[in-house]
């Protein structure tokens, strides 16, 4: 579980995303090769910018910021077909309006909902 905590929220509220097997993995594998041996453990990620920043030039990266993979992330659950809803909750949205923003990626669900009445 990925817990964004209130003062590294826009919203200046907590909340959890549940992270994927893959994510999991990657994680612990990070955490191996830094040297941390805290499995079923918290594992405390405070400031990122150092490695961030280390990464992006080592890859030759350029005008790629790290917000870029939230909406790369929200991306990914639209086109899996994940409902608005759920992406604005694991967003952290307020309310649906911004992630509206993102419902452009489904062209696909209005013939589904429209389908299902065939059903």
């Amino acid at each position: 579980m990925l817990t964004i905590r209130p003062e590294n929220a826009k919203s200046g509220r907590q909340r959890h995303i549940p992270l994927n097997v893959e994510a999991m993995e990657v994680l612990q594998r990070w955490a191996r090769q830094a040297g941390e041996r805290r499995a079923g453990k918290v594992f405390d990620v405070t400031d990122i910018k150092k490695g961030w920043g280390k990464l992006i030039a080592d890859a030759r990266i350029e005008e790629f910021r790290f917000h870029d993979l939230r909406h790369h992330f929200a991306s990914r659950l639209v086109r899996a077909g994940v409902d608005l809803n759920t992406v604005r909750e694991l967003l952290g949205h307020a309310d649906i309006t911004m992630t509206l923003r993102y419902a452009h990626l489904a062209p696909d669900t209005l013939a589904a909902a429209v389908a299902r009445l065939a059903a």
